[in-house]
């Protein structure tokens, strides 16, 4: 069973707009056009099993209709491999019913993207709705890591994520990006190891800008005038899997912005052992996600 822990669709009418706006922002070109039609034809065509689309809630206002068309979507297309989880922004005061609503309705997890919403993750904001989330048995994936729409926004790096692992011990907690996107070394000595899952996202791919298909983006730390590390060697992907365990590291592409059959293939190749990748790519969501 293949499993694609980190998707986003749009719905239709915004689709072409908001991809648009998102790849202008991040210098980063999209693979598919960011519907949910161009997801499910892209896992068709690739084998993947299931999708796990992961909405964001920029605004708080923006919950009630991110969250109902997350039900309807998996309502209507849970047979096609769509898993849609919830979102819910760290300023939405009612946080203990809009949660419990997603569980009851039987929505199995929740992505929060404390970059896009302007909040630092050790904020009692979100420790709140992560210890409210663990009572409802929910799963929290978050970003994790820099944004490259925002370079140097710090708000959910090493720091702000150990403080939230040591009080809570949240045991459905994902790291996107392998924990903290171009913050590698950081992660890896502080965070790998510990009892929460890392996804693949954003981290083995190669980052290609819109302006040509095949142009890599290069972008400089200005503090160090040196190249920033924007993905992961495979040398490097292995040494992570090590420390941090194979049963704890979920597959991602982070479509559209990767390309999930590219994404996949990368993962096949990396050189770790057949137990290993089949627990990645699919074994440990499954077991997550309690298909």
């Amino acid at each position: 069973m293949i499993i694609d822990f980190h998707t986003h669709t749009f719905p239709e009418k915004i689709a072409q707009s908001a991809i648009a706006k998102l790849s202008a922002s991040a210098d980063i070109k999209n693979y598919i056009a960011g519907t949910l039609t161009d997801l499910i034809s892209s896992m068709q065509n690739n084998s993947i099993d299931y999708s796990v689309i992961l909405p964001v809630v920029t605004r708080p206002e923006q919950e009630k209709n991110i969250n109902r068309l997350a039900i309807e979507t998996n309502e209507h297309f849970h047979d096609q491999g769509i898993i849609s989880f919830g979102g819910i922004h760290p300023y939405n005061d009612d946080y203990k019913a809009i949660l419990h609503f997603l569980s009851t309705h039987g929505v199995k997890g929740i992505k929060l993207h404390p970059v896009f919403q302007k909040t630092y993750f050790n904020d009692i904001q979100y420790k709140r709705i992560v210890s409210c989330a663990m009572d409802e048995d929910l799963i929290v994936v978050t970003h994790a890591g820099y944004d490259i729409s925002y370079p140097g926004a710090d708000f959910v790096t090493p720091a702000h994520v150990l403080p939230m692992i040591k009080e809570l011990k949240p045991p459905k907690l994902v790291l996107a990006h392998m924990g903290g996107w171009n913050c590698w070394d950081e992660v890896y000595e502080k965070i790998a190891g510990l009892p929460v899952y890392l996804d693949t996202s954003f981290s083995l791919t190669p980052l290609r800008s819109p302006k040509s298909k095949a142009a890599t983006i290069n972008r400089y730390d200005d503090r160090s005038k040196r190249s920033e590390r924007l993905q992961l060697k495979t040398d490097e992907f292995c040494k992570f899997v090590r420390k941090h365990g194979a049963d704890r590291i979920l597959f991602g592409s982070d479509s559209p912005w990767s390309d999930q059959g590219e994404s996949l293939n990368i993962l096949n190749n990396t050189g770790l052992a057949a137990t290993d990748i089949s627990k990645i790519s699919g074994e440990n969501a499954r077991r997550l996600l309690s298909l």
